[in-house]
């Protein structure tokens, strides 16, 4: 699931550039960027759930839920973006970009630390004989 959701950040990225630079309006280029700005939401939340059932480290669950309020902080920064005039809107707006890259970096920590899970599980305990 880790990998998943850094496939889909990344691909959240494409899709925003593929929305800046798309000539329809802004409602229709940026569809598939908002369509998986949910999936973004949904994803780490099911990830924290699942984390959590199954008893996984803190740290890894609360990464998970961290990726699912920094999406959330996205939307208010795109709403917020859109009350100030032409000159302060912008500037907030960048801050989606820069939240953006904390998405990216906290999923980048949760795909770390689940492959260091995985392979610390997976090896065995060479302390212990064999039967």
């Amino acid at each position: 699931m880790a990998n998943l959701l850094m496939l889909v950040v990344v691909a959240q990225f494409y899709f925003a550039a593929a929305g800046a630079v798309s000539t329809a309006p802004d409602d229709e280029s940026y569809r598939p960027h908002h369509a998986l700005g949910y999936v973004i939401f949904s994803l780490p939340v099911v990830m924290a759930v699942v984390a959590a059932v199954a008893r996984m480290p803190r740290p890894l669950i609360g990464m998970s839920a961290l990726v699912a309020g920094l999406d959330s902080v996205q939307v208010v920064i795109a709403e917020l973006a859109k009350g100030p005039g032409d000159t302060a809107g912008p500037l907030i707006f960048g801050l989606h970009a820069v939240n953006g890259l904390a998405i990216a970096a906290v999923a980048g920590m949760i795909v770390r630390q689940a492959r260091t899970l995985s392979r610390s599980t997976a090896e065995p305990d060479v302390t212990q004989p064999a039967n």
